[in-house]
């Protein structure tokens, strides 16, 4: 399975100039928990950072900072962003996940422009389908078997 036909094409954005204040009340008000930093916020969206709730709550709160005052672009990882090709498969985005210990992955085309983003929490009911689906089918193989012994 393609992770471009299953990410969330919907992306909440910001540009950097933005303040960690906006990206939470963005969160707030699209019941998610990260938006992804851009470096224009036109069609092409050229994806530079992600923040998410935790980011907002460790990196900002929890160090006394102002959120009316710092920037998105003071807070996101410069050079640290990890995205997967939305011709990228389920298993080589959850490997990337796993390799750089992330749960959430913008999704870029060829030309880096973003086209969605996947979380774990978006790839865990497919794959508990698709292992019940096995796991199912074992059991017919089993049945089958009984059945053509008979």
């Amino acid at each position: 399975m393609l992770i471009g036909d299953v990410c969330k094409r919907s992306v909440v954005c910001a540009p950097r100039e933005a303040t960690v204040l906006t990206a939470a009340s963005l969160m707030r008000q699209h019941h998610i928990g990260d938006v992804i930093v851009v470096d224009r916020a036109d069609a092409e969206r050229m994806p530079i950072g992600i923040v998410t709730d935790r980011d907002i709550a460790v990196k900002v709160v929890a160090s006394g900072m102002d959120p009316a005052e710092v920037t998105l672009g003071e807070i996101v990882r410069w050079g640290e962003l990890v995205c997967v090709q939305e011709t990228s498969t389920t298993g080589e985005t959850l490997d990337v996940m796993h390799a750089c210990g992330i749960r959430r992955v913008p999704v870029i085309n060829a030309a880096g422009v973003l086209v969605g983003v996947i979380s774990i929490d978006d790839i865990l009911p497919r794959l508990s389908r698709e292992l019940h689906e096995v796991a199912e089918l074992a059991a017919r193989a089993r049945q089958r078997e009984t059945e053509a012994r008979s």
